[in-house]
């Protein structure tokens, strides 16, 4: 973390300077996203007004991360470079090869076991090289990314489609191939076309069962799954302030669903409070000290129109719980007209699994939120008719929620601890029962998804429980 906080105080020195020169170039008020690709410029200071969608240009990431499945390769092409240590900051997350099946212990297990080869691999070509190594267990990538290395203000690439995760602690985090991570860790520029922007301007505030998950969900509804392509989404508005860090998180990490090249939101107290709660202090100060610039122009966000090339508002006072899918994420349906929904489109509506978990609904804040109604059923003594489980995201979580009694209330009423992965959220699941291949209701309220056929129900406090 030394060599991170150094880094990021060197990055941060240079922003005002890049600021100001990106500002004259443009001329005009400068969004969040601009102002961080600006300051990220491999040319340095900015000298020409980049064309969106339309001017290739190259950039240096500050940070590289990589999941066990993507490392392999990308680390066998950078052996070839030639260089002794990596020229940036970088990261190998082993959680992928883990196959959710008997619970934690177990699964764990064969997948030390049973990966052996890969792993020895990776760890070795990491010690060698200076990379940070996460062994198996330690959690997904996108939530130890969040926990231990995103700060405001910072470019990153992650050879996982949902490395814009990250985009909730203010960070522009862009998922990429293999030779993309393998060019940035050799210290290559990285090249990327300048992305057009939207602005979801957010106002009022989430109440009752409504959480950030359903921002997207309802996003996604009016974007589609090609709607944010070529694009960078800015959140910003009172709303948007009013949520957690690790809500904001929850959000960007969708966003790969509707195609957009990240999404992200401007430094604000929240984000202070997550650095400090994760032990980052040094960080949060250093972010502080620049505030002003990391996030957009006030007139940005006055006028969004003249500034985004796309605008959508959302009222989070009238914003209900939505269920997105089944077969595509960006089937949107409020709660309230899902059994109208399902009735006229054939849906099976009986619930088999609710998964509790993956990288984005892993948070304390939301197994608090799941956790808070699995207490009302265990003082009933009542037990849950649907299978369910849950997936910590990372060591940390898992460890903190074990600590405070939550999972020993999820037991009580039939829940299944996975190990510290992403299995079912990616189909790394052997489910029981998998092999009668009946149709089933694939929702969708948050899930890092693959295709359409490997996405996990993640149905959480509104489908879980069929009690009667």
């Amino acid at each position: 973390m030394a060599f991170d906080i150094e880094m990021i105080k060197a990055l941060y020195a240079r922003f005002p300077e890049r600021i100001a020169a990106a500002r004259k170039v443009v001329n005009k008020p400068l969004t969040l996203t601009e102002k961080i690709l600006y300051t990220h410029l491999a040319e340095g200071d900015a000298t020409k007004a980049y064309g969106r969608g339309v001017d290739y240009v190259d950039f240096n990431p500050d940070r590289v991360a990589m999941q066990d499945a993507t490392a392999q390769m990308a680390l066998l092409q950078f052996m070839q470079a030639g260089r002794p240590k990596v020229a940036v900051p970088s990261t190998v997350h082993c959680d992928h090869l883990i196959q959710a099946k008997e619970g934690s212990r177990p699964d764990l297990s064969q997948a030390i076991s049973g990966n052996k080869e890969v792993y020895d691999f990776l760890a070795s070509v990491s010690d060698k090289y200076g990379i940070g190594f996460w062994k198996p267990g330690a959690g997904i990538i996108h939530q130890i990314v969040l926990e231990n290395y995103a700060f405001p203000g910072g470019m990153m690439i992650g050879t996982d489609s949902h490395t814009v995760n990250a985009g909730g602690l203010g960070m522009v985090a862009i998922g990429v191939g293999g030779a993309d991570a393998c060019d940035v860790m050799a210290g290559l520029a990285w090249e990327l076309k300048f992305p057009k922007l939207i602005g979801v301007k957010l106002t009022g505030k989430l109440n009752g069962w409504v959480s950030p998950k359903d921002v997207i969900l309802k996003v996604a509804g009016i974007l589609t799954v090609k709607g944010g392509t070529g694009a960078i989404v800015e959140y910003f508005g009172e709303g948007a302030v009013s949520m957690s860090a690790t809500g904001k998180g929850t959000i960007c990490n969708m966003g790969a669903e509707i195609g957009a090249t990240t999404s992200t939101f401007g430094y604000d107290d929240s984000m202070d409070r997550y650095l400090r709660g994760t032990e980052r202090a040094d960080v949060a100060d250093a972010a502080n000290a620049i505030k002003e610039h990391l996030t957009g122009d006030p007139e940005v966000y006055a006028n969004p129109e003249l500034y985004f090339d796309q605008v959508i508002e959302i009222n989070l006072d009238e914003l209900e719980p939505y269920i997105n899918g089944p077969f595509t994420p960006d089937l949107a349906t409020p709660i309230s007209k899902m059994k109208e929904a399902a009735a006229a489109n054939g849906w099976p509506t009986k619930v088999e699994v609710g998964l509790i978990g993956s990288c984005t609904n892993s948070s304390y804040e939301d197994i608090s939120r799941s956790v808070s109604l699995a207490k009302q059923v265990a003082d009933k003594n009542l037990k849950a008719k649907a299978e369910f489980t849950i997936t910590p995201g990372s060591e940390l979580i898992r460890y903190t929620i074990e600590r405070d009694g939550f999972i020993d209330v999820f037991n009580k009423i039939g829940a299944e601890v996975f190990s510290n992965a992403c299995g079912p959220c990616i189909g790394m699941w052997a489910r029981a029962g998998a092999d009668k291949k009946e149709k089933t209701p694939l929702f969708t309220l948050l899930t890092a998804t693959l295709p359409p056929a490997r996405m996990a129900t993640q149905i959480l406090t509104r489908l879980l429980l069929r009690l009667n």
